[in-house]
């Protein structure tokens, strides 16, 4: 065997079982999908033909161009639903497992949460509070290096966008407490 033919193989003792469920087929994915980006296709065309999507003295209206990228993406949408519906198979590929749902649900819920908290408590404190979270619940690292990492980060962002730069970021309680 050459070195060439050598294959490095690393075993994740948190990747998910190969035995977990189908949550989803991928060809449901798929139509579901296409659904969504026709019924976005005829929501921008007929928002676009409302403000205008043909030409005036002037040349094209607002609409004009927008509403031909909506045709375009319906179109496409279309292409994509009818291709879908016509190669379902019997013995449907998996999308996704209940086990690896699990895991993209775990980053999925904390960033939505990350956003609601930003609107309270000010994107600082939702991102110390995201950071330290991910690195001590998902990536099981010590508490004190996840809060110590959080900290450095959160302070290098304040001093970067807030400091630095003075571009105006959402901001909470805290940040009133220390008159900024």
């Amino acid at each position: 065997m050459s070195q060439t033919d050598l294959e490095i193989v690393v075993d994740d003792p948190t990747a998910p079982e190969d035995d977990s469920p189908s949550v989803v087929s991928s060809g449901t994915v798929e139509i579901v999908v296409c659904l969504l980006l026709l019924a976005l296709a005829f929501t921008l065309g007929y928002d676009n033909w409302r403000t205008g999507a043909s030409w005036d003295s002037t040349g094209p209206e607002p609409g004009y161009f927008p509403f031909y990228l909506s045709v375009i993406l319906g179109g496409g949408s279309l292409y994509g639903l009818i291709v879908a519906l016509l190669t379902r198979r019997a013995g449907a590929e998996t999308f996704v497992t209940r086990a690896q749902a699990r895991r993209v649900l775990a980053v999925f819920v904390p960033t939505l949460l990350f956003c609601l908290v930003t609107q309270f408590l000010g994107l600082y404190v939702a991102s110390f509070l995201l950071i330290s979270g991910f690195m001590r619940l998902v990536g099981k690292i010590a508490l004190w290096k996840s809060l110590l990492t959080a900290l450095v980060f959160t302070a290098i962002m304040f001093v970067t966008f807030d400091v630095a730069f003075d571009v105006i970021m959402p901001k909470g309680p805290l940040e009133a407490a220390f008159g900024r």
